[in-house]
């Protein structure tokens, strides 16, 4: 029998045990959101992101702007990192046409990058080092590891090499001593790999991309992508109703990786805290 991994579930589980440990810290952890320009679908996440943050016990500050200029946002991200009341800073992608999200990212101290995105924490987590975590692959183990615990020797492929989300999740695979192969728009033979997976996740951006014939039987497929189709209804980069029958546990679009995306951001939040005050999480 398939196991359909909800993460709308597992989030509201990792929410609870997060607020039940917040309420034991000195103070509130405080995340400081940032968002530029008017796109509707970044407005709707950090106003998720702002009501999840409430919760849970983690106060946050959103900084509003419909135009900023590069050195504008350049100097509140500086005064951000200087104010010890703020433990996470989060700018909501993507950024207007105009501004450098590299610098941007950059600018912000390694230690409240509570995205995962700075290049030192992603160099951290290359080494082992412990690092603030990409918030999609994060969720996407915690998932992972509700099919299986021990996850050594097993074959990962990982389609999609962006930073945000597939490169921190081949990383994150090889430290449960998985051997990852990462997949991309020029790979040969994609299906043929991916029947080789017994863990595969998809990150192509790409509606239905992945089909029946390239899941191996018993897989755990875990689907990264949403994409709304022309009839407005929302579906990933799995074709998830034929390939429902061949995985081992799989992950539905909605209510699958997404919820876990935020719950992630709301422990990093209070582990910056923790890391800022000397606390242990």
């Amino acid at each position: 029998m398939t196991l359909l991994l909800n993460g709308f579930e597992l989030a509201g589980q990792c929410r609870a045990s997060l607020a039940e440990k917040i309420k034991t810290l000195p103070r509130a952890p405080k995340l400081a959101v940032v968002l530029v320009g008017s796109d509707p679908a970044s407005a709707v996440y950090v106003k998720n992101k702002e009501k999840a943050a409430g919760e849970v016990g983690i106060e946050s500050a959103v900084y509003r702007f419909e135009t900023i200029t590069q050195t504008e946002l350049l100097s509140l991200i500086a005064r951000l990192n200087a104010d010890n009341e703020i433990d996470g800073i989060l700018v909501q992608l993507p950024l207007p046409d105009g501004i450098n999200e590299k610098e941007i990212l950059q600018a912000i101290d390694p230690a409240k990058d509570v995205d995962g995105f700075h290049p030192l924490n992603l160099g951290k987590l290359m080494i082992g080092e412990p690092a603030p975590i990409a918030c999609t692959p994060k969720g996407c183990l915690k998932l992972i590891h509700q099919a299986k615990q021990d996850l050594s020797g097993l074959n990962a492929v990982v389609i999609g090499r962006s930073v945000i989300v597939g490169k921190p999740m081949a990383q994150l695979l090889l430290k449960e001593n998985c051997t990852v192969t990462m997949a991309h728009s020029k790979t040969q033979n994609l299906p043929e790999l991916c029947r080789s997976a017994d863990i595969l996740v998809a990150a192509v951006g790409k509606p239905k991309t992945v089909k029946a014939d390239w899941i191996k039987k018993g897989a755990i497929v875990i689907d990264v992508g949403i994409n709304r189709l022309e009839n407005g209804k929302l579906c990933g980069d799995v074709d998830f109703e034929n390939c429902f029958d061949k995985c081992s546990a799989i992950t539905p679009v909605p209510r699958g990786v997404g919820p876990m995306t935020i719950a992630m951001l709301l422990e990093n939040t209070a582990e910056a805290f923790c890391r800022h005050t000397g606390i242990d999480f």
